[in-house]
């Protein structure tokens, strides 16, 4: 059973372009029938509503967090629209984000907005390599502050040459929890109530047969 939130982003996704069917090679090398680019968001309303989403998928979590942090550079923009979406649903928390280079003026470091502090949930677009994620739990720690989870947009439940989802190794390397607003099981669910044609639906469920993981 999807949630509300769920349905609401799969939608955004749809009319944003945000996903989209055909055959499209991805840095794996692997030839995908969909393909996902939460950039394709770029409007206030549509940004106001993912970051709605975003705050409704951590509530559902029932997770206890201090703060947010945004990894540069698309984790920006969405940590801000989260913090706000979750002002609006009452609770006013303190975010930071970093930048790519250092700053050697000013108040200098690679660290913007509150201090890190307490269980921080880190808020990016989606999970391939890990490694803006990866890094932002070191940044996290070196501040002093608990990295407790991560939420995402998508997870693919797709293998990875050790034979785990990006998902799986970053929850074992890192020693967080990543939280997804959907997966594909939940969007095969959604696209199959007339949002996809059957072949498009085919082609996905092949698809995740040959490279997908055990949800």
């Amino acid at each position: 059973m999807l949630q509300s939130y769920q349905t609401e982003f799969l939608r955004l996704a749809l009319e944003h372009e945000v996903l989209k069917f055909g055959s499209f090679t991805l840095k794996s090398g692997r030839q995908s029938p969909y393909f996902f680019n939460l950039g394709r968001i770029s409007s206030g309303a549509a940004m106001r509503a993912l970051g709605h989403a975003y705050a409704q998928a951590l509530t559902a979590s029932g997770l206890a967090y201090d703060m947010l942090f945004g990894p540069a550079y698309k984790g920006i923009p969405l940590v801000t629209a989260v913090s706000c979406a979750l002002a609006e649903q009452g609770r006013d928390l303190p975010y930071a984000y970093n930048r790519k280079e250092a700053k050697d003026h000013g108040e200098g470091g690679t660290l913007v907005g509150a201090a890190p502090k307490g269980r921080v949930v880190i808020v990016d677009d989606v999970l391939t390599a890990g490694t803006a994620l990866r890094e932002a739990v070191r940044l996290l720690q070196q501040a002093g502050a608990q990295p407790v989870a991560a939420v995402i947009a998508l997870d693919r439940q797709e293998k990875g040459p050790s034979g785990r989802s990006a998902v799986q190794e970053m929850e074992r390397d890192a020693g967080i929890r990543v939280i997804s607003l959907v997966n594909v099981q939940t969007m095969l669910s959604y696209l199959s109530g007339g949002h996809a044609s059957a072949d498009t639906l085919a082609a996905i469920r092949a698809y995740q047969a040959q490279y997908g993981v055990a949800a």
